[in-house]
């Protein structure tokens, strides 16, 4: 495969798509959800995976990993949320899929794309694509058993350790009818590392195709614009840019609309950096304070000033310590904005 073309100076002149929130185990929960498409731009979301066995799962498996099947399958914010479902017995996942339905999911989403190793080695995710006949027949099953109007997605990479055979498996999850695929631009063995191939999508895609979902490598408004191009799709899917970037959806919203939107600085987001945490970082002791580590190894992409942050809280573990933190962050953001004025007011007499 090719490098991705560069696009300069491209106009904005692309037809409007949806943005999807991805699904990211252990990092995209109902908080982070809430707080995501709090900041606009999303028309959907998709929750972490529920893994599906040989039974037929409790209700309170789906409400714990979707809150939000209690409050009519939205967030706080009205934006939609599908109920992810993993697996490989076509029959389990499909009264599987009844029963999200049954609790109100507003759609159902198939996941084909999970690398991780402990998730392939017990059938799940992205090994399911060396067999595109057995992916349609996930999605046959589960489109068969769902009411009509409830809408079922995939989301699937470009193949396992390569994508030849990405056109059947297109193929067959078409022909099976799913409602809309989102197509991550790498292999099983791609990992997460750049770049994203989204031209490789292109050779799938049909004329006038407003069912397919480009995902992969968009860090930036300019990255969802060579996406789109590269690939054909209308559509988006965000995932670790939009933990990066939490307002990136709204920022390329806007940049279609022929608008700029400046981006949220960083003491705001601060705040909202230590709202997460006290909303959902710090319930159990053994791991207080993780989910936001991690989250700020994503914010440093786009903001210097995190890594201060981060440094400030790498090796703390107490809710009362981390708290002094960000307050001394604060502090310590100040006294940057001290010097940066009193240096700006000195230039003129250098």
């Amino acid at each position: 495969m090719q490098s991705q073309p560069h696009v300069a100076n491209t106009p904005l002149n692309l037809p409007r798509g949806n943005i999807v929130l991805a699904p990211m185990e252990g990092v995209i929960d109902a908080p982070m959800r809430r707080l995501l498409t709090g900041m606009g731009g999303y028309t959907r979301c998709v929750t972490e995976f529920v893994r599906v066995t040989s039974v037929l799962l409790p209700e309170k498996v789906f409400l714990r990993l979707c809150p939000e099947l209690e409050t009519g399958g939205v967030t706080e914010h009205g934006v939609p949320v599908y109920t992810q479902l993993l697996g490989s017995d076509p029959a389990v996942l499909a009264i599987n899929a009844v029963r999200a339905a049954e609790l109100g999911a507003p759609g159902i989403d198939l996941n084909f794309g999970c690398p991780a190793k402990t998730v392939n080695n017990s059938l799940g995710g992205s090994i399911l694509l060396r067999d595109p006949a057995h992916v349609g027949d996930i999605v046959s099953a589960v489109r068969d058993a769902v009411p009509p109007q409830i809408p079922v997605t995939a989301k699937i990479r470009l193949g396992y350790d390569n994508s030849d055979l990405l056109p059947e498996i297109v193929d067959h999850i078409r022909r099976a009818g799913a409602t809309e695929l989102a197509i991550h631009a790498r292999t099983k063995f791609d990992g997460y590392k750049p770049p994203a191939w989204w031209s490789a999508v292109q050779a799938v895609m049909q004329d006038g195709d407003r069912t397919t979902y480009i995902n992969g490598e968009i860090w930036t408004v300019e990255d969802s614009v060579e996406a789109r191009l590269s690939s054909g799709c209308t559509h988006l899917m965000l995932g670790r840019g939009a933990l990066a970037a939490p307002d990136l959806a709204r920022r390329i919203v806007a940049a279609a609309a022929g608008e700029q939107v400046e981006p949220v600085d960083w003491l705001t987001m601060s705040h909202h950096v230590e709202a997460q945490f006290l909303r959902s970082d710090c319930q159990s002791a053994r791991h207080v304070g993780n989910r936001t580590k991690q989250w700020l190894a994503y914010l440093k992409r786009s903001y210097s000033q995190a890594n201060d942050l981060f440094s400030r809280l790498r090796t703390l573990h107490g809710v009362a310590d981390i708290q002094r933190a960000f307050v001394a962050h604060r502090h310590w953001l100040a006294s940057q904005d001290t010097e940066q004025g009193c240096e700006s007011l000195s230039l003129p007499w250098r």
